[in-house]
């Protein structure tokens, strides 16, 4: 196998930015993408990965970001490119070209399918023509405690869209971060596709959401949870809401939101408890896979 640093499995929009770093950069770059595919195969079309190489020496290591699919097929694309990259006369980019691989025979994969890839230079055009799909969804995510932390982790690697939103604690100690929250080097360290809302009043910022997004709230306060979900049962204009909580905690707040005026259709979108039925455990981790399973199934097409 040639030597490589681990392969970062991004999705395109990361995927798509660390592009834009290898070319400020001056990396020379080979885009591998999935052109064309006939049968069962690892990957859709449109599926890139980067292969870099930080130095022209002749044992340069291959950097990796992203993925066309791994096993065999993954790993004779990155030598290719490798060898495209190292055999470049300096201060030039490979010339592009294209390969098909039958996965049966010819790399011994039982997926039975053909693949073309397309090995392209990056370059700037080559990033302007770079189009984007829609992101699986837009997350509205009221709650920074540790479920909330667990699934922004999990979201990082996911193409979707989130804003995180907390109201924090007035008292913060000397180092600036308050326990049980996010730390400043944690929020600086957030994936661009994740942006961190810190407001005085979370209910307020559903309004700000865009039509047709998901919503989880998941809250320090249920009387916080009870203002953020009255919000967003009022506007919608929702792909799913979901509120942490118990069959109990459901029962009280439906009475309570019924009290306030929401209507029975509105109150009948309302998830509680969320995660996907079966899935039990209360560690943040097992919760949070529970729901974004739960979000992914939901927002499916």
């Amino acid at each position: 196998m040639p030597p490589r640093q681990g392969p970062s499995a991004l999705h395109a929009r990361a995927l798509r930015a660390t592009a834009r770093r290898h070319i400020e950069a001056g990396m020379p770059c080979v885009v591998v993408r999935v052109d064309h595919i006939k049968g069962s195969t690892p990957r859709e079309v449109g599926a890139r990965m980067l292969v870099s190489l930080p130095s022209r020496g002749r044992a340069s290591t291959a950097t990796v970001q992203g993925t066309i699919g791994g096993g065999h097929l993954e790993w004779q694309a990155i030598e290719l490119a490798r060898e495209a990259l190292r055999k470049a006369p300096s201060g030039t980019q490979p010339a592009p070209w294209q390969q098909t691989f039958p996965l049966g025979p010819t790399l011994g994969q039982c997926c039975g399918g053909v693949v073309t890839l397309a090995f392209e230079p990056l370059t700037e055009t080559l990033l302007t023509d770079w189009q984007l799909p829609p992101a699986r969804f837009h997350l509205e995510l009221h709650g920074a405690g540790h479920v909330g932390q667990a699934i922004v982790r999990l979201l990082a690697d996911i193409d979707c869209t989130v804003r995180w939103i907390d109201e924090r604690p007035d008292a913060e100690h000397d180092d600036g971060d308050t326990p049980g929250l996010p730390s400043a080097e944690a929020l600086a360290a957030l994936p661009a596709h994740i942006t961190f809302v810190e407001t005085d009043a979370a209910d307020t910022e559903v309004a700000e959401a865009p039509p047709g997004a998901c919503h989880l709230v998941l809250t320090h306060r249920h009387d916080l949870d009870l203002r953020i979900v009255h919000a967003v049962l009022r506007r919608g204009d929702f792909a799913f809401a979901g509120l942490i909580g118990s069959q109990t905690k459901r029962a009280r707040f439906l009475h309570r939101l019924a009290e306030q005026g929401v209507d029975d259709g509105a109150l009948a979108r309302l998830t509680c408890p969320i995660g996907l039925p079966g899935l039990t455990g209360k560690e943040p981790a097992v919760i949070a896979i529970a729901v974004v399973a739960q979000l992914l199934q939901r927002t499916s097409t």
